[in-house]
């Protein structure tokens, strides 16, 4: 994701994980260093998302007690908020480039992808689930769905959840996702399973309040082992924020379409076309999209066709509406107000 308030998979900032289990986290340091000697590697570069930039100079310390006193380590300083989010300058010079705490978005050799897998133990918090999931004598399905730090426990979640007599669904979504069951902060495809209830095991709430919109049908129980609490994702507040920004969005006579420019979050086509169908659209291309740098913009509202969590996360902070492409639709009159809908990301790059 591209705004520094909006947090997406692996930014661990306000779950207090970093805080509690970094530090028994598995950095697959013998994994980077064997890709060191085979490609003879002069330059590394190191890639954290936000709430783990932190733990970059141990690693890199440690990176440096294992190679030849030759080889320069570099840590990105670029904002990262996902799979999506490459520091490519930096990939494009350095021999090895690590990104951590993300699972790849897309095969490739050129990137190493280090997942990070939280330590923390998941039973606690699905037997609390318990308690506010419908029982399976009443609903026997439930879809489960997780975070990358989480794969490494699906399947003692899945087989928990079928030892206390429910039928688990899952899947793996679209190209976007790695893992089945796998649900990012933009594409929730793995929760397109036939059940009326779905279980999400992670950190935080932003994930589960997107699964609740793309799927208002299904009650969406979030079970946090991280800050050991069990809710219901409530999407109230969320649609009455959204529908705010597109009312006042609807007299707007100027629009300032933005492009971004990250590797996994340009939506082309989306902003050619809303270009062609307005003469008052102005296209603004742009990496980091953030509130002061369309300040001097002179539009009366913004059509967000990068990262969905901008507008959905950082929109109040706008000094202009901030409406995704869907909510644009509705703002001009192409389509009727109660289409309103989650805006979310498939495909790659």
């Amino acid at each position: 994701m591209s705004n520094e308030s909006a947090y997406s998979e692996g930014d661990l900032r306000n779950t207090g994980m970093a805080l509690k289990h970094d530090r028994e986290w598995d950095y697959e340091l013998e994994r980077i260093v064997d890709a060191i000697e085979e490609r003879d590697a002069e330059t590394v570069g190191l890639q954290f998302p936000e709430g783990l930039k932190r733990r970059g100079p141990k690693v890199a310390d440690d990176l440096r007690e294992l190679t030849d006193e030759g080889t320069t380590i570099m840590l990105s300083g670029q904002p990262c908020y996902g799979a999506c989010d490459l520091d490519t300058y930096l990939m494009k010079r350095t021999d090895v480039f690590v990104h951590f705490g993300h699972s790849p978005m897309k095969n490739t050799d050129k990137v190493i992808y280090v997942p990070l897998f939280s330590n923390v133990e998941i039973r606690p918090i699905m037997e609390e689930s318990l308690d506010t999931l419908a029982p399976p004598e009443e609903t026997p399905g439930v879809g489960l769905v997780t975070t990358a730090q989480h794969m490494n426990r699906f399947d003692e979640m899945r087989e928990f959840l079928e030892g206390e007599g429910y039928e688990v669904h899952t899947r793996r979504g679209d190209d976007r996702l790695t893992h089945e069951g796998q649900v990012l902060g933009c594409n929730y495809a793995s929760a397109d399973v036939e059940a009326d209830q779905i279980l999400y095991v992670g950190g935080g709430k932003f994930h589960p309040l997107g699964l609740a919109m793309e799927h208002p049908e299904k009650t969406v129980v979030i079970a946090d082992p991280v800050n050991n609490v069990v809710t219901v994702a409530d999407t109230e507040k969320f649609m009455k924020q959204r529908y705010g920004a597109v009312h006042r969005a609807m007299d707007a006579e100027k629009w300032g379409v933005i492009f971004c420019t990250k590797i996994g979050q340009g939506r082309w086509e989306t902003a050619q076309e809303i270009i062609a169908d307005n003469d008052d659209a102005y296209l603004i291309t742009m990496d980091e999209v953030t509130p002061d740098r369309l300040q001097n913009f002179d539009m009366d509202a913004f059509v967000n066709t990068g990262c969905p969590r901008i507008t959905t996360d950082d929109g109040p902070r706008f000094h202009k509406p901030m409406l995704t492409p869907g909510e644009y639709e509705i703002a001009v009159g192409n389509e009727p107000l109660d289409s309103l809908e989650f805006d979310t990301f498939h495909g790659t790059w």
